[in-house]
């Protein structure tokens, strides 16, 4: 499972690489309106922009968030590992990023929340997305949640 795919189960084509198969996503994703069909259909999807940690390359990842108003966050659960996948790394260390949801991109500022409000969002992620719940319980990290904080 793609590690930047946070709280979505899927099927890649046998062989194809993670990358290749987030471009494809990326693709679909922006030929639509941050709409992609089949197993994602109706999943609030969006791509984040960061700049790599160690590379200072632009880095794209497709990734399932929540939205509560205006508010906008993302889970780093890397479906479960027991490793944080690439982006938080790269976010923690680059917090000024690039969110394209719908057919709109905004610069924002990723804030990973302290741990009484992150338990407070993750819980009704999990509600609302029973997966989230399974990755917590599959690894003995903390998972983290970050608020993107959109420019206006």
């Amino acid at each position: 499972m793609p590690p930047h795919l946070c709280g979505l189960d899927f099927q890649r084509t046998k062989g194809e690489h993670v990358s290749d198969w987030n471009t494809n996503i990326i693709a679909e994703f922006r030929e639509n309106d941050g709409k992609v069909g089949g197993m994602f259909e109706g999943a609030p999807l969006l791509i984040l922009h960061t700049t790599g940690a160690k590379s200072g390359e632009e880095r794209l990842a497709p990734l399932m968030y929540r939205s509560e108003g205006d508010r906008v966050f993302v889970f780093a659960s890397k479906a479960g590992a027991h490793s944080h996948p690439d982006w938080y790394y790269n976010l923690t260390e680059n917090p000024e990023v690039t969110v394209e949801i719908g057919g709109d991109t905004k610069q924002a500022t990723a804030v990973e929340l302290g741990r009484a409000d992150r338990d407070e969002i993750f819980a009704r992620q999990a509600v609302d997305r029973p997966q989230f719940g399974e990755y917590q319980k599959g690894t003995d990290r903390v998972i983290p949640v970050v608020e993107l904080l959109l420019a206006d």
